[in-house]
């Protein structure tokens, strides 16, 4: 498998989109950015491909049925993904587009 361009994170609860391009960190990493924001999902060594709180680095959201073993480095795992922020989280279907 070989990086994908872009992927759409769709809210199952309400429909709403939010979109990430490939792009590189600050520091050279190689990742996935929204378009409206500097939130990234990254590879991690230890958890695999992941979100981060950008002003924190706390983890916010990763793959539910894809454990770090089963994910390829080039590209987040399609399917439903979680996040959290504060007392909130939300479930998400990854596609690739």
């Amino acid at each position: 498998m070989s990086a994908v361009a872009a992927f759409e994170l769709r809210r199952q609860v309400d429909g709403l989109v939010y979109r990430f391009h490939r792009d590189t960190t600050t520091d050279g990493t190689p990742g996935y950015r929204r378009e409206d924001r500097d939130l990234w999902i990254l590879w991690t060594k230890d958890r695999g491909w992941v979100s981060l709180m950008p002003e924190t680095g706390a983890l916010s959201g990763l793959p539910w049925e894809v454990t770090r073993e089963e994910q390829n480095q080039e590209a987040p795992p399609e399917g439903i993904w979680v996040s959290r922020k504060g007392e909130k989280s939300y479930v998400y279907d990854l596609v690739y587009v």
